[in-house]
């Protein structure tokens, strides 16, 4: 099957921008059921700073999963704050269905390897729950939706696996049983990442989402001028088999790849002369 990642415009409306994008991957209702909770990985290293997807684009996540009896806005501890400090970015959004979620609070947990180590992974993280990874779209060689999978880690030291990342997030993309939808949150680009990507940024209003979480950050990478062919994350986790890197393999609809991409350098290149 090939992988499919939709690029989608908006000016304000991202629940209707979201909602064109399902579409356009053929929609989620094989996830979207009574029967399978979801659990949404929100990207926030730091709740005082920009970078991470908004309140709008995590709103209409929720709403795109209308039938799943219960919603988990999940994130773990770091030395920043503990998660539920930094879910409160989401606060309007909670009720009985949609919760907040600290993953450093669950004592019900199943040991996986993460770059070998065991860890304690969080059991809302199992199968047959739904993931889905929401981050920004951003020039950060690391990646963003894969990125986030550190997140998963319970304990606030994730710093030791930046060693050895690329085998740590893959590691916990295999551990979950993968990635069943890919959010990119493109209202604003950020060129880098921290601090740097929090003062640089650039309105763009866009959304990329697909099944397929590889092809989806490949795309993201890509559109905002890097090379997904000598991103050592994406390399590898085509090589273990979970995705499609290789952008020519990919099926982009939607706005024009090309005249996106062109767009965001233009933008970019603007907004470095101010």
């Amino acid at each position: 099957m090939v992988s499919k990642v939709a690029i989608v415009e908006f000016n304000g409306d991202a629940q209707s921008s979201l909602k064109q994008a399902l579409k356009l991957i053929g929609n989620i209702d094989d996830l979207n059921t009574k029967e399978r909770s979801v659990v949404i990985k929100v990207g926030v290293f730091n709740h005082k700073a920009k970078t991470h997807s908004t309140v709008s684009v995590v709103d209409a996540i929720v709403n795109s999963f209308n039938r799943a009896p219960q919603i988990f806005l999940a994130e773990s501890d770091n030395y920043k704050g503990t998660g539920l400090e930094r879910l409160q970015i989401w606060k309007k959004l909670f009720n009985k269905r949609v919760v907040p979620f600290n993953l450093s609070d669950d004592t019900k947990t199943r040991t996986v390897k993460i770059a070998d180590e065991e860890i304690g992974f969080s059991h809302i993280l199992s199968k047959p729950n739904v993931f889905v990874s929401t981050h920004v779209l951003r020039g950060y060689e690391k990646g963003s939706i894969l990125k986030n999978l550190l997140g998963l880690i319970p304990d606030a030291k994730k710093a030791r696996f930046h060693k050895k990342l690329e085998t740590a997030l893959l590691d916990a993309y295999e551990a979950i049983g993968r990635i069943d939808l890919a959010v990119l949150d493109g209202t604003y680009t950020y060129h880098g990442a921290g601090a740097v990507a929090s003062a640089l940024r650039t309105k763009t209003n866009t959304l990329l989402v697909g099944r397929d979480a590889i092809a989806v950050e490949a795309v993201g990478a890509a559109i905002v001028g890097l090379k997904p062919e000598k991103m050592p994350l994406i390399q590898e986790a085509m090589k273990r088999g979970l995705g499609e890197g290789n952008i020519r393999k990919i099926e982009v609809v939607g706005v024009s790849f090309e005249n996106l991409k062109e767009k965001i350098r233009q933008l970019l290149k603007a907004s470095k002369k101010k």
